[in-house]
């Protein structure tokens, strides 16, 4: 029987096959681990450091293994680039014939049915909307998934997608009448009759938890499980095992109403009226809610949007009225009356009394509200639902641990007693890696702090030539500082919020000289190799938000309990998105770059140590003066070894 770790070794198919393959011992260990926790239907906890070639340690396993896997992974982005480039290159390799399949949730196919309605009821008016469409119905014509990431002429958030796609509300399933030619059908049954599936963690936790995106056949059919970004796990699990209800939703459902009157109950013109009329009073509840963004939890409402919310109860109780006196009329007003009923029985339990172990929060957008029910541990949950299955589990991430300890993923995730394994990076950090943390700098609660960050970072970045991500924990500290950089440097600046992110990233790697601001998107999940990338600046350490609803809920149940609130989970929660920041740096062997982290607290407090700790081990200076020798050395790009396997 050949062996993963021979497969992914010097004398192995991908060594032979595949361009730029450079065995690591690291991942051979890592393939052997897993292979090993796939043959005894183990729960394996691995941490794989940037560059290990995690996807290749497991994928080579999977294939080999003969047992059914579903591999999840935290982004849909990961999910396309894992399924449409690293698996086929470990499948050529290995000369398997194990199908695979891709699977999504159904907001993510095109909706034959929607589709059609869109072209006919004049939802979409504008000339950029039409301009759309007519990319659709041309893209429509060719495509054979009906994944609309194909088209990516359409911005992702375009008001055309939900027009066009279909939920679980929404689906008219069997009585569609495009049902046979449905690419959610199509999705689920090639994802049935495959080896390998490659979904993402909100449709395995939907399905899991949920049992609503329909293809639970294939969880209790399979022998192994691999999640991938593990350490978005928990967080992604939070919102699945709550509940959650917004205003877009009663928008969607009043104008479908409107659609489907239209076409089967021509005669009611009270249907209209009262679908107008709910859509009416849910945008006057978000103007009740104020123009501010906020997230803030449900005792803090007030008089006013409460009056508004009762409002829309009451509109939604008269559409619901008139949808079940005209729900025999078709099949798309029967499916809007169910609708109604779900989504009522739903508003009506999140605006009760709260719940023991759950907050009920509220989160304001530019055109909606939404309200949720968030349990404060999800670890017990998730543990219940995966005892469920008869299957090996293993959770990978090059972020997992802090301080070398595995001991916060696995409480968050449930996890008992599970087998944990470590790879450091391979890339040598020692000599192509520095940390810089500036002198005098003020702390992050101080009057001036973003200003004093910039004053640091330019003389950083005049020693880069540019080439850096200027990472922020807030929307606030970018904006102040995309102001002031402006006026102090001479690189192009890309912000978050003024392009697209894909449109960002691009330009960044086109120019080899600019400095591209960004949060949380651009914290994790963003590989630029080369020397475009030399120099990533954090403003502060990563704490959340001390006034978000959820983490105030449950630093106060962990007081409570007798716990320590900031050691047992703001620290962990902290020291994981550094890391995540930090793995922006290097991607490559012959990377090589400064990691500048402006936070005082980092030196000044003793819980900087377990940051320290969690990340790979570099040099580090407080004099900008080694900034400039180290970009100044004559060896920036040292000849190194081959790419690992991804």
């Amino acid at each position: 029987m050949v062996r993963a770790a021979e497969v992914l070794g010097p004398h192995g198919p991908l060594a032979a096959t595949l361009a730029g393959f450079a065995p690591r011992a690291s991942q051979q260990a890592m393939a052997a681990a897993v292979e090993a926790a796939l043959a005894a239907g183990e729960t394996l906890v691995a941490e794989a450091g940037t560059g290990t070639g995690k996807t290749f340690a497991y994928l080579v396993p999977a294939l080999l293994s003969g047992r059914r896997v579903i591999v999840s992974t935290g982004t849909k982005t990961l999910q396309d680039q894992l399924f449409h480039r690293d698996l086929p290159a470990v499948r050529r390799a290995l000369d398997v014939p194990v199908a695979v399949s891709l699977l999504k949730g159904r907001a993510n196919y095109l909706c034959l049915h929607r589709l059609a309605r869109a072209e006919t009821d004049g939802v979409l008016g504008t000339p950029r909307e039409l301009a759309s469409l007519g990319r659709l119905r041309e893209w429509a014509r060719r495509t054979r998934s009906g994944d609309i990431a194909e088209v990516e002429e359409v911005p992702e958030q375009s008001p055309l997608w939900p027009q066009v796609t279909s939920t679980a509300d929404n689906c008219l399933g069997q009585d569609c009448g495009h049902f046979k030619d449905c690419y959610v059908v199509k999705a689920r049954r090639a994802a049935q009759k495959a080896a390998l599936v490659v979904v993402n963690h909100h449709l395995l936790l939907a399905d899991m938890v949920l049992k609503e995106e329909g293809f639970g056949d294939l969880l209790p059919g399979a022998d192994a499980f691999i999640i991938d970004e593990a350490h978005q796990l928990p967080e992604v699990a939070s919102g699945f095992l709550g509940a959650s209800v917004g205003t877009r939703q009663l928008v969607e459902l009043a104008r479908d109403s409107i659609a489907e009157y239209l076409t089967e109950a021509g005669d009611m013109p009270e249907v209209k009226e009262a679908a107008e009329a709910l859509e009416k009073s849910a945008r006057d509840a978000r103007l009740a809610f104020g123009l501010a963004s906020r997230r803030a939890p449900w005792s803090a409402l007030t008089g006013g949007p409460r009056a508004a919310l009762d409002e829309v109860r009451q509109a939604l109780g008269r559409l619901q009225t008139l949808l079940e006196a005209a729900a025999e009329r078709g099949k798309g007003l029967d499916n809007c009356h169910r609708r109604s009923l779900h989504l009522g029985e739903r508003l009506a339990a999140l605006l009760a009394a709260e719940q023991d172990g759950h907050v009920q929060w509220f989160e304001t957008y530019p055109k909606s509200v939404v309200f949720h029910r968030t349990p404060l541990r999800v670890g017990p949950a998730l543990a219940a639902h995966m005892l469920r299955f008869q299957a090996a589990w293993v959770f990978t991430s090059a972020t997992l641990a802090v301080a070398d300890s595995f001991a916060h993923f696995c409480a968050a995730a449930g996890l008992a007693d599970p087998r944990t394994a470590r790879w450091d990076s391979p890339f040598d950090h020692a000599r192509n890696a520095l940390l810089y943390v500036p002198r005098n700098l003020p702390l992050p609660a101080a009057p001036g702090y973003t200003k004093a960050v910039v004053a640091a970072a330019v003389p950083a970045l005049a020693a880069s030539g540019g080439r850096a991500f200027f990472l922020f924990t807030s929307h606030r500290a970018l904006r102040e500082a995309a102001e002031i950089l402006r006026r102090a440097v001479d690189y192009p600046l890309l912000v978050q919020g003024e392009a697209p992110r894909g449109e960002l990233l691009a330009r960044f790697r086109r120019l080899g000289n600019a400095v591209l601001l960004g949060t949380g998107s651009f914290w994790e999940g963003v590989d630029v190799r080369g020397p475009a990338l030399s120099l990533v600046i954090i403003d502060k350490l990563p704490f959340a938000a001390p006034g978000d609803p959820v983490l105030s809920a449950r630093i106060d149940a962990l007081r409570r309990e007798g716990g320590q609130p900031f050691t047992d989970y703001q620290l962990p929660q902290a020291a994981i998105a550094l890391k995540q920041g930090v793995g922006r740096l290097l991607r490559d062997v012959h990377d090589r770059g400064v990691l500048m982290l402006c936070d005082p607290r980092l030196v000044s407090k003793a819980y900087g140590k377990v940051f320290l700790r969690s990340l790979p081990p570099m040099p580090r200076s407080r004099d900008i003066a080694a900034v400039r020798a180290f970009f100044a050395r004559e060896d920036a790009h040292p000849a190194a070894a081959g790419e690992p396997g991804r």
